[in-house]
């Protein structure tokens, strides 16, 4: 039986945190839960205060707009992700949330920490996990950084252990030519490449996952051969592969 069998749900979304068109997501991922959602800046942290600022602004009146308490946990650095009273706050979430930035920034700063453990602790007694753009990549495999690939390309947290992900996938072919061939060559060959679009989620719980949001989720083979799943439908993990 695997993680995901016994734990909250996990969903990786390709854009759109804190935003209109994800409240019907987040309300999905808080059904039956606690109305309390931790939500971490910590991929944006190299992008200065006043973009943490931008992400926790935002997330706190999006959280509040839904009469769900708001809890920004304040993790830039290695040193604070280790703070016993950070990771205690991460206790009673019904929701814990990564936005974006920078996704293997994201996923070295929590790897191992105390913070980490917390979430991880959370999730396995039934708390849902989500993150968007960065933060979809570091719960996969690999936080590839698309942008900048000589910093931070290294594991992911691995939460969803048999998917890479590209979020903003309707958008980064057009800025980054070349970019699928180039993640293909680098992969895991026992994972399976995901391009998540904007405003869209997949949305997991066991070995299934399914399609939320506004537009598309894309399986790509090691042959780059393409597979469409629209919002409703249903892509699975047997072992390392999707169907």
């Amino acid at each position: 039986m695997s993680e995901l069998e016994t734990a909250g749900p996990v969903a990786l979304v390709g854009s759109g945190e804190f935003l209109a068109q994800m409240v019907p997501v987040d309300a999905e991922l808080l059904e039956g839960r606690p109305k309390r959602a931790v939500f971490l800046p910590t991929a944006a942290a190299e992008e200065g205060p006043a973009r943490v600022k931008y992400w926790t602004d935002l997330g706190t009146s999006h959280y509040s707009a839904m009469g769900v308490e708001p809890v920004p946990l304040m993790v830039l650095d290695k040193q604070d992700a280790e703070r016993p009273e950070l990771a205690a706050k991460v206790a009673g979430a019904g929701l814990i949330y990564l936005s974006g930035g920078n996704p293997g920034y994201l996923a070295h700063t929590l790897a191992g920490t105390a913070v980490w453990q917390a979430i991880l602790a959370a999730w396995r007694s039934g708390a849902a996990l989500g993150g968007c753009s960065a933060g979809a990549c570091a719960l996969s495999r690999v936080a590839y950084d698309f942008r900048h690939p000589d910093r931070y390309d290294g594991e992911g947290l691995g939460v969803v252990s048999e998917i890479v992900v590209i979020p903003h996938f309707d958008r980064f072919e057009h800025f980054l030519p070349g970019l699928v061939d180039q993640v293909l060559a680098r992969m895991p060959p026992d994972a399976v490449l995901v391009g998540i679009d904007e405003d869209t989620a997949l949305v997991g719980d066991s070995d299934r996952f399914i399609v939320r949001g506004q537009k598309s989720v894309w399986r790509i083979d090691g042959d780059g051969a393409r597979s469409r799943f629209r919002p409703g439908e249903q892509l699975e993990l047997d072992g390392t592969r999707a169907r």
